[in-house]
């Protein structure tokens, strides 16, 4: 699998400031917007159902502001810490992310089909990271999916010490993502990859791919 349509350096460091730079060069805009709003002169001059249409397009964004600060410190949390890798039967939480956000593809008419191998061993993860991870992607997996299209969840053992977990959408063909999107998918890449595993993802047809270590004296799935 390809990696996305950015060229993203493969340093850890070269990683990190490239998000970050991604991250304030959208942050921009938004300020940028909110500058050029409230530092009109014209404000005194406003009538009050012009401020109210002002505050109402202010707040947006400065949710913007807020979503992209958040990505910018779980990137940062999640590159300066090395979290604690423990024996994990991939499954349960497999099925645990689905069950998560089950609900919200019901509710938009989209299907979220989970196929599953009993062939699956125990992985090596930090358990919170990896469902983060997960939640995030199938949120993106959603959110570049139509009505009746199928999002798909797949695991599976490719060999003896590895387990390929892959989200997809075959009928998804997304051109470009906005900011907000391309730095969660940043994001979830970010908490993988701190657990010395492997993350790759396209779009077109979107797809995710997450290559898991296998957890030491296997003995049960």
């Amino acid at each position: 699998m390809s990696p996305g349509d950015s060229s993203v350096p493969k340093s850890t460091s070269e990683t990190l400031c490239f998000n970050l730079s991604q991250c304030l060069h959208a942050t921009a805009q938004p300020l940028a917007i909110l500058r050029a709003s409230l530092g009109n002169s014209r404000v005194d001059q406003m009538s009050i159902e012009e401020l109210r249409e002002l505050a109402a397009s202010s707040a947006v964004e400065v949710e913007r502001v807020c979503t992209l600060f958040n990505c910018l410190q779980q990137l940062v949390s999640t590159e300066s810490t090395k979290p604690l890798l423990s024996e994990t039967p991939i499954l349960p939480l497999l099925a645990h992310v689905a069950d998560g956000v089950n609900l919200l593809f019901e509710e938009d008419g989209i299907f979220l089909r989970s196929t599953l191998s009993d062939g699956c061993h125990p992985v090596l993860i930090n358990r919170a990271r990896t469902l983060q991870a997960l939640s995030t992607v199938l949120l993106i997996a959603h959110a570049v999916s139509r009505p009746r299209d199928t999002v798909e969840l797949i695991a599976s053992s490719p060999s003896a010490d590895a387990v390929r977990v892959v989200v997809r959408n075959l009928t998804s063909h997304v051109d470009v993502m906005n900011a907000e999107t391309r730095l969660s998918m940043a994001f979830a890449e970010a908490n993988i990859r701190s657990q010395q595993a492997d993350f790759s993802w396209s779009l077109h047809p979107f797809s995710v791919q997450i290559d898991l270590h296998g957890a030491p004296l296997v003995h049960y799935c």
